[in-house]
């Protein structure tokens, strides 16, 4: 498996590896609307040259976004690997922070992020409800059961070199 930046990889490979996973490569969050496949990221691809995982970011100043990050194969370290890769990238270009937003409903993005030193440091309630004003194909409620309407705001304070 390698870690590769997605600059590297065709723009419609990746563009289809949101299509497949996420029905869009729209991201649609409060902090914005975002074409996934246009952003810096950096992808773990197989040795057959599939993607397996896949994260996204966007730097201002002195802050990285997560806009997504997607593992196809769960449990093997490959969101961890992406992760970490993106935090050494944003420290080295300045960051001393990087967050994200996720759902309420994202219970499994809620563990792995706060297990690697992220904190839940805003909530957005409702925000949703604007986002699907944007991206209608948002479902109301996740696959085990929960309504999907919040927004988590997670944050972690990156130790610049």
């Amino acid at each position: 498996m390698n870690i590769i930046p997605t600059h590297l990889l065709d723009r419609s490979t990746v563009k289809q590896f949101f299509i497949t996973h996420w029905g869009s490569p729209q991201m649609v969050v409060s902090t914005g609307v975002y074409d996934c496949s246009e952003l810096d990221g950096f992808a773990a691809v197989q040795g057959n040259g599939e993607i397996a995982g896949l994260i996204t970011f966007v730097i201002r100043g002195e802050e990285c976004e997560i806009v997504s990050l997607d593992s196809v194969i769960e449990n093997h370290g490959i969101g961890s690997a992406l992760l970490k890769q993106t935090e050494t990238f944003a420290a080295q270009h300045g960051c001393s922070t990087i967050r994200l937003i996720t759902t309420n409903d994202n219970l499994h993005a809620l563990r792995f992020y706060q297990k690697r030193g992220y904190q839940i440091v805003d909530v957005f309630p409702n925000a949703v409800e604007k986002a699907r004003q944007m991206k209608p194909s948002i479902p109301l409620v996740s696959a085990d059961g929960i309504p999907i309407r919040d927004e988590f705001l997670l944050v972690k304070q990156l130790h610049t070199s």
